[in-house]
């Protein structure tokens, strides 16, 4: 009894600590998103993941809608995504209480979003930096058509990468920009190879403690 009320106590009180990870499309960050859990134990959670998967399942409310906004290449309404992650934490910190750090991967990307995240998860959870993977777009542009070859995405073709990258350059750069404001952006150079990238990572998450 006691340990369950203390279990429920921790529950309570542990709030999720939570690193943004954002860059334009084929920045890498999917990759070292893998690299920092597989080394430091933090639970990835993309949003295009999650969207991607509540898109293809049966019975899903908003599968249609969210594929209609992905293959446009345009940011899927704030309430599906915020409640899609949310619920991925709860999740997570219901079956293991010591998972409390996540890293969110592509999310933040426009100012609604952020907007969204505060109204919703403000005192919730804690923001605790961003991870910016920065590379040049004709770098992304590359890495993700030749990624598209083999992954069955249906966004990785030219028509929908430039769309991506407009989406990108007008909505998301702001974002990091305003984080940048607060000292919370920690930028890495991307276009480097993968093991190049995540010696920064590691130098810099071992910083952050």
């Amino acid at each position: 009894m006691i340990l369950r009320l203390l279990s429920a106590v921790f529950r309570v009180v542990m709030k999720p600590q939570v690193v943004f990870v954002l860059g334009g499309p084929g920045a890498g960050k999917g990759t070292q998103c893998a690299k920092i859990v597989e080394n430091y134990g933090y639970t990835h959670l993309s949003a295009g993941d999650l969207l991607r998967a509540e898109r293809c399942r049966e019975g899903s409310e908003y599968g249609q809608l969210i594929d209609s906004f992905i293959k446009e290449g345009k940011i899927v309404p704030v309430e599906i995504t915020i409640s899609l992650l949310k619920n991925a934490m709860e999740e997570t910190m219901q079956n293991d209480q010591e998972k409390f750090r996540f890293l969110i991967d592509g999310f933040p990307r426009n100012q609604d979003n952020l907007q969204g995240w505060t109204n919703v998860m403000e005192g919730k959870a804690d923001v605790k930096f961003v991870l910016f993977f920065d590379c040049s777009n004709q770098v992304c542009v590359d890495r993700c058509l030749e990624r598209g070859k083999s992954s069955g995405r249906t966004d990785d073709n030219r028509e929908s990468l430039e769309k991506r990258i407009q989406t990108y350059l007008q909505s998301t750069r702001p974002i990091i920009e305003q984080y940048q404001q607060q000292g919370k952006v920690r930028t890495v150079d991307a276009s480097r190879s993968v093991e190049e990238v995540f010696a920064d990572v590691k130098r810099l998450l071992d910083k952050e403690g």
